[in-house]
């Protein structure tokens, strides 16, 4: 039985309709699987007064530096989630890429599918590499940090300390 080609006839020659059913399967297959690919993104609005929008959990405090504790506190948040979410996206990629290399190639190369697979799945772990670099950077930025304001930080530190209580001289009588 011929298909119909697009203008719905049928036809002995149907070049136009020769890919449909693959094409078909592909785009089932991306469609299927684009769900899965697609991370949860939560949006967070600061309206100025500290409260989040929207009832979503931003990973990281509010951008406070009012205190050398509330840098330190950003800064090591920040590096904890890059860490985290560098692992996750590198362990993302390796999946995608072991997913991807098992569609078969549309033109029967030998190992099409695992270079295009590789292709796609490269700039994944791009991206694990950038998250795990901000994470390096975020620690860095609170060792620097130290270094440029140490001497106001230490200033400060002196000036909280309590004060020696005086001490008994026995000898003075």
């Amino acid at each position: 039985m011929a298909t119909p080609t697009r203008n719905g006839a049928t036809g002995g020659a149907d070049k136009g309709n020769k890919f449909a059913n693959a094409g078909a399967a592909a785009g089932g297959f991306v469609g299927a699987m684009g769900g899965s690919f697609m991370p949860s993104i939560n949006i967070n609005v600061n309206r100025g007064n500290g409260r989040h929008a929207g009832g979503g959990q931003s990973l990281l405090p509010p951008p406070e530096f009012n205190s050398p504790a509330q840098v330190r506190n950003y800064c090591n948040t920040l590096r904890a989630a890059g860490v985290m979410m560098s692992m996750e996206v590198a362990m993302a990629a390796e999946i995608m890429h072991s997913v991807l290399s098992s569609v078969p190639d549309p033109e029967g190369r030998a190992f099409g599918s695992r270079f295009r697979a590789a292709k796609v799945s490269r700039k994944l772990k791009r991206s694990a590499n950038a998250l795990r670099s901000a994470a390096k950077n975020a620690a860095s930025a609170y060792s620097v940090f130290q270094q440029e304001y140490q001497e106001e930080i230490n200033r400060v530190r002196h000036r909280a300390r309590k004060p020696k209580a005086p001490t008994m001289n026995w000898a003075q009588q």
